[in-house]
């Protein structure tokens, strides 16, 4: 019986699902093609990357490049601030923790991730989601997306430049510590996280 390859998108580093058809780009780096799923062509191209089979020069490529990775990052940032998850007033009255959450929630909101988990979510559905402060001195944020088959866990540091990163997933919710599946937190069908705290 031949073994099955495991594909995972070189921009979100998603593993993907049996069946979905990933395209192969040339990201300039190395001879060697990398695989990127359907929700990130896009970004790939915005990369500067070409996709197998195109013409050898994308006729953006240099005005694309020319944004470099501060420009995105400041996207990301505007797009953030322009639809946060609780408005300033609303803000107000949250402690500060509470009000970390809400931040860590916007930040991943404006995050590539935010496309991924909204493309899983239309395959298995509406995932259980929570939002977790670390314990002692790393102010890390936890936040673990899972659904019956399978669960990623990014870490959100507020201060950082990159302030989220895919930290694990797994496929086995018994991996998960149970500290991280007290579901405080709903996804919406854009894949946007909402703390429960900002339901009271």
């Amino acid at each position: 019986m031949p073994s099955l390859a495991v594909k995972t998108c070189a921009v979100c580093e998603r593993t993907l699902l049996m069946g979905e058809q990933a395209t192969r780009f040339a990201t300039g780096l190395s001879a060697d093609l990398v695989e990127v799923c359907p929700l990130c062509h896009e970004e790939a191209q915005e990369h500067g990357w070409i996709r197998e089979g195109s013409p050898s020069v994308p006729t953006m490529r240099q005005e694309r490049r020319r944004r470099g990775l501060l420009a995105g990052l400041f996207e990301n940032r505007r797009n953030a601030a322009a639809e946060p998850v609780a408005p300033t007033l609303a803000r107000r009255r949250l402690s500060p923790r509470e009000s970390a959450l809400a931040e860590a929630a916007d930040h991943f909101n404006a995050s590539p991730y935010r496309r991924t988990v909204a493309g899983i979510s239309k395959s298995l559905g509406a995932p259980d989601a929570s939002i977790v402060h670390l314990s002692g001195v790393n102010k890390e944020i936890v936040i673990t997306v899972a659904w019956d088959i399978s669960w990623y866990q990014y870490r959100v540091s507020l201060d950082s430049l990159q302030a989220v990163r895919l930290a694990e997933r797994g496929t086995e919710l018994d991996a998960l510590d149970p500290s991280f599946q007290d579901w405080n937190a709903e996804v919406d069908d854009e894949g946007r996280l909402h703390p429960s705290v900002l339901r009271r």
